[in-house]
């Protein structure tokens, strides 16, 4: 569904397709930073509020609701629905949604990330929707002349218990409207819920398999013009000359121009290729020639990035992060000690639908359609490098055809802002798939120096050193000092209260290849370090895997993990000839525990026979979305860990498509078995936290299948 106008107190109505009046409620953000309070719009009318407007009920009875962040294939088009309809009593079916603009004012962070949507925002939306509810109780008792707790909703009704008499929301709108909302109401119990914690199906599927889903490059405006850009690809070089004269013969050709755009505290530059039609400006890009400046700066190898970052970890002391006890005294102590040296690679982020975004400059406006992660962040980002207020920089969400981090960047909104500004018309700026591979940024790679010692059968000291590329260094003014914050990210929270003697540091590597967020952040690569030294220490004290961490987990809901873990797995039935391997990590709030089968094929080969995967997160809304995620996360991992990884040479990134970054096939899928544990802790993320824990766990399970320590990611499963 496509949003056009700017959704404010007063088009609201208008946009979503209301008759007349509405019960519309909403949460005004006090800037003071006290707690978000519900209000109807006719308050913020009179108070001259712009109102985060949420739910509307019109007078057919038609729930319309504001999806403030994005979606990109994790299901906040499904949950933030599906979280409404449980305390509002209302059918899914009747709800419509539509996408929110970025206005941080208004709904706050707006960032589709870190798993944050529901985990971050369901506490207020149920709130909300349970204040609609009995407004509309209310109204209805009035309507009625009888007490307010002889009614109940239900279906989009409001029911008269003893006498079955009915009105539909619609009919009691005008009157719901007028009532002041009440400051507090009941929630139902899990044990409640009639919608929630259900498998329903997604309200998006429809829309992406016919065709009407507006994704990105489905985005036309009348007289759009469309660009594609040759970019230096050494990332940090400038534009020297170029050559357009064959371009410009191109029919359909109308610019060729330089270009830069902002990637964190440095222009990439390039020659845009600007046309009526794709295929032109494609056309035109091939024939293009420049000559590029690449003086300046580093152009690394990466064998050159390894060397420095394993050469760091012997010289360099770390920057801190965190310590407990004496490490250096408790390792000489150790019965045994171990060290290893762990290597991730740098990865692409390769989401199915490559970056595009579609800008329309208007003198004193700038108007953004695109598949967008954090359109606050681009509209505060452009209103700085375009010169207008933030009011007048409109950033309009598309669906994603999968984000992952790199949709929450702001290098391509700006691009298609600055050329539309330039040709004076709407631009869509369309990157190719060579484009989406070479560009960035990645996934950083890291190295990881691990020492420990056990003692007694426990861990009596426990060190990692890492070396690699911080993302927050790169941006301008960046404290380069600065310890990497998400040094432990992955690491579960029991550890350090069940290990006496600890030290986690990082070193900074300084180069010019830009780096950021990947699906799960660092504990995607934290992840395989800290639960393949763990899985290494227990082999070290003779300690079975599964128990030896869960003597360190002395929490009781890890420990509920471990146990729904062993028994899933048939851990302790394991056969011989069969190799099993567990990890268990924590990120966004969530804890993921993971097993993995493995077997020897008839030629020898290793096989996954299986992977059983137990997703703590907490409050939760649909199971089929928690599956979908965790298992799209472990073929992400599965890629990952056997297939991809991203090299440069001579500065330049040297995999360009799906040809030579290879993506797990079908036939390499393995059976995904996914349990979701009920408790009542807070809402935890689900988009990410099922990632890390797979790769650890299968070179785990291949270590105790062969005895081969697999240390090096990626590595070929052929020829293990």
């Amino acid at each position: 569904m496509e949003t056009q106008k700017n959704i404010s107190r007063r088009n609201f109505i208008k946009l979503s397709g209301m008759t007349g009046a509405a019960l519309t409620l909403g949460f005004y953000l006090p800037a003071s930073g006290k707690d978000a309070e519900v209000m109807t719009m006719e308050e913020a009318n009179s108070l001259g509020i712009d109102m985060n407007a949420w739910i509307s009920i019109d007078t057919t009875g038609k729930v319309t609701i504001t999806n403030h962040r994005s979606e990109m294939g994790q299901g906040s088009w499904q949950s933030v629905p599906q979280i409404i309809a449980e305390e509002l009593e209302v059918d899914m079916n009747k709800i419509n949604i539509i996408f929110a603009q970025g206005n941080n004012a208004k709904y706050g962070s707006q960032i589709t990330g870190g798993s944050s949507t529901v985990r971050g925002t369901y506490k207020k939306l149920l709130n909300l929707s349970a204040t609609a509810r009995e407004m509309l109780i209310e109204a209805a008792s009035k309507k009625f002349g009888v007490p307010k707790a002889e009614c109940h909703a239900e279906d989009g009704q409001v029911i008269h218990t003893p006498s079955g008499k009915k009105l539909h929301y619609g009919e009691l709108v005008k009157d719901a409207s007028a009532l002041t909302p009440p400051k507090s109401v009941k929630l139902k119990l899990p044990a409640e819920y009639k919608i929630l914690r259900k498998p329903l199906p997604r309200q998006d599927t429809p829309l992406k398999t016919n065709g009407t889903a507006i994704f990105g490059m489905d985005k036309k405006l009348p007289g759009m013009l469309y660009a594609v850009v040759e970019r230096n690809p050494r990332f940090q070089g400038k534009v020297k000359s170029f050559d357009d004269t064959e371009t410009k013969k191109i029919p359909g050709v109308k610019h060729v121009i330089p270009v830069k755009m902002s990637v964190f505290a440095t222009f990439r530059e390039g020659v845009a290729v600007v046309a009526d039609n794709l295929w032109a400006a494609m056309q035109g890009r091939k024939v293009l020639k420049v000559e590029w400046d690449d003086t300046g700066f580093e152009h690394l190898s990466t064998t050159q990035l390894y060397t420095r970052m394993k050469d760091d970890l012997k010289t360099k002391e770390g920057l801190s992060f965190r310590t407990k006890g004496n490490f250096n005294a408790a390792v000489e102590k150790a019965e045994k000690k171990i060290e290893a040296v762990y290597e991730t690679p740098y990865e692409s982020h390769s989401c199915m639908e490559p970056l595009n975004c579609t800008a329309h400059y208007q003198e004193d406006k700038l108007e953004i359609w695109g598949p967008i992660q954090g359109p606050d962040w681009v509209q505060d980002f452009l209103s700085q490098l375009m010169d207008l207020p933030k009011e007048k920089i409109i950033v309009n969400m598309t669906f994603l055809g999968g984000g992952l981090g790199r949709k929450a960047f702001m290098d391509y909104p700006h691009e298609a802002a600055v050329l539309s500004k330039e040709v004076k018309a709407p631009v869509q700026v369309v990157w190719t798939r060579e484009d989406d591979t070479t560009q960035g940024p990645f996934r950083p790679g890291m190295v990881y120096h691990c020492s420990g010692g056990v003692s007694g059968g426990r861990i009596a000291a426990f060190q990692t050193k890492v070396a690699g590329q911080d993302m927050d260094h790169q941006w301008p003014g960046a404290q380069k000092d600065a310890y990497l914050g998400s040094t432990t990210e992955g690491f579960l929270e029991p550890y350090f209260d069940g290990i006496s003697h600890y030290s986690f540091s990082d070193i900074p590597l300084d180069v010019p290849i830009p780096v950021m967020w990947w699906r799960s952040v660092y504990a995607s690569t934290n992840g395989f370090a800290f639960e393949s030294f763990i899985d290494e220490l227990s082999v070290e004290a003779g300690k079975d895997p599964l128990d030896f961490r869960r003597q360190h987990l002395g929490e009781e809901r890890y420990q509920i993990l471990i146990d729904k873990l062993e028994e899933v797995s048939g851990w302790k039935s394991r056969k011989k000839n069969e190799g099993y391997g567990v990890a268990i990590t924590e990120c966004f709030s969530s804890i993921v525990g993971e097993v993995v089968k493995v077997s020897k094929k008839t030629d020898g080969k290793i096989k996954i026979d299986k992977v059983w995967a137990v997703m703590d997160c907490g409050w939760y809304v649909n199971p089929d979305i928690i599956r979908a995620q965790v298992e799209g996360s472990i073929i992400m991992a599965l890629g990952a860990a056997t297939k991809h990884a991203t090299h440069f040479q001579d500065g330049k990134a040297v995999e360009k498509n799906f040809d030579t970054y290879k993506m797990p096939r079908i036939t390499d899928s393995p059976e995904m078995e996914v349990h979701i544990i009920d408790n009542d802790e807070k809402a935890g993320g689900v988009g990410e936290p099922g990632l890390p824990p797979f790769t650890p766990a299968l070179t785990n399970a291949i270590f105790d299948l062969t005895g081969k320590r697999i240390r090096v990611l990626p590595f070929n499963l052929e020829e293990v």
